[in-house]
C-alpha cells in the first residue's frame, strides 16, 4: 500500500506564489531512497498519481509539485517569464523532503519540460544528486516553440492529446482534465524556454551524476532529433538510453508503462544503491 498527503509550499519571488505539493510513501515501511517527480507543459503532478505508486511500491518516498501557473498552484496559467525561478521552486520541495529524508540518496525524474527543468537543477546542484532520469526532456532545441515564435501571431491550437500515448483512455482524461491547460503556447513561455535551454547548452556537461534518456520513437511532441543533440552536449560520464518502439510522448502513460517504470527502479535503485 502507499499513503500520499497534499499541501501548499511558498514559492515564486519573495515567496509570493502558492505551489502545490505532493508526496507518496510506501505505507510501514522505511523508504530506502528519495524520487522527486517533475512535470511537463500545461500539466500537473496529479496526473503522475500512477508513476509515484509504482516508485513507492519500489521504496521510495516521492515527492513533488505543480508548477507556477500550472495545476492548484498559483500565477498566470502556462506562463513562466524564466525558468530559473521554476529550478528554485523545485530546490524548495527538494529542501523540504529533505527534512524528513535527510539521507535518502535522491533521483530526480523530469518529464518534457520538466526534463529541462531537471536538467538545469542536476548542473546547479549536482551534488544532490544520485541519478537523473529524463523523459522525452525538452533538451538542446526545440523546434516547436521556434516555429510557434516566428509566427506573428501564435495559433489557438489545443495540443493533440492522441499524441500522447496509444492507450486511448489517456487521451480522453487528459482531454476532460479540468487542472491541464487546453489553450494555446505564450509567448512569454515559449521565450523563456528558448533561455533556459541556451543557459543549460552553455554550462556543460553533466560530470559524473549517472543518467538514463528514456524516449518514445514515436513522439511527435518533442522529437527524438531534437533532444539527441541536447543528450551529446549534456551527458556526462555515465549515461544509458532506452528508445521505446512505437510509444508517443508520455512513456510512464504509455500501453507498457509498467515495463518502462520497472526500468527507471532498476536504473534507480542502481544509482541509490538501494
Amino acid at each position: 500500500m502507499v499513503v500520499s498527503r497534499a499541501w501548499e509550499l511558498a514559492g515564486g519571488a519573495n515567496g509570493s506564489e502558492r505551489l502545490h505539493a505532493r508526496a507518496w510513501a510506501p505505507e510501514g515501511a522505511e523508504p530506502t531512497w528519495l524520487a522527486v517527480l517533475v512535470h511537463g507543459y500545461g500539466e500537473h503532478i496529479g496526473r503522475y498519481e500512477h508513476t509515484a505508486g509504482a516508485l513507492a511500491a519500489a521504496g521510495a518516498a516521492v515527492y513533488g509539485l505543480d508548477h507556477r501557473g500550472h495545476g492548484r498552484s498559483s500565477g498566470e496559467r502556462v506562463l513562466v517569464d524564466d525558468f530559473d525561478g521554476v529550478v528554485l521552486d523545485l530546490h524548495r520541495l527538494i529542501t523540504q523532503a529533505r527534512s524528513a529524508y535527510r539521507r535518502l540518496p535522491l533521483v530526480l525524474i523530469g518529464h518534457s519540460m520538466g526534463g529541462m527543468v531537471a536538467a538545469r537543477y542536476a548542473q546547479l546542484h549536482p551534488d544532490e544528486l544520485a541519478g537523473l532520469v529524463l523523459s522525452g526532456p525538452v533538451l538542446g532545441r526545440w523546434s516547436a516553440a521556434s516555429e510557434l515564435l516566428s509566427a506573428p501571431e501564435i495559433p489557438d491550437v489545443p495540443l493533440d492529446a492522441s499524441a500522447l500515448s496509444r492507450d486511448p483512455q489517456v487521451a480522453a482524461d487528459y482531454a476532460a482534465d479540468e487542472l491541464v491547460w487546453h489553450g494555446p503556447f505564450k509567448r512569454g513561455m515559449l521565450q523563456a524556454i528558448e533561455t533556459e535551454l541556451a543557459r543549460i547548452r552553455d554550462h556543460g556537461r553533466l560530470g559524473a551524476t549517472p543518467l538514463l534518456w528514456v524516449h518514445g520513437s514515436q513522439d511527435s511532441l518533442v522529437p527524438i532529433s531534437d533532444t539527441r543533440v541536447g543528450i551529446e552536449e549534456f551527458a556526462g560520464e555515465d549515461v544509458a538510453v532506452r528508445i521505446l518502439p512505437g510509444a508517443r510522448h508520455e512513456v510512464f502513460n504509455e500501453t507498457d508503462r509498467d515495463e518502462v517504470l520497472a526500468e527507471v527502479v532498476r536504473f534507480a535503485t542502481r544509482c541509490a544503491g538501494a
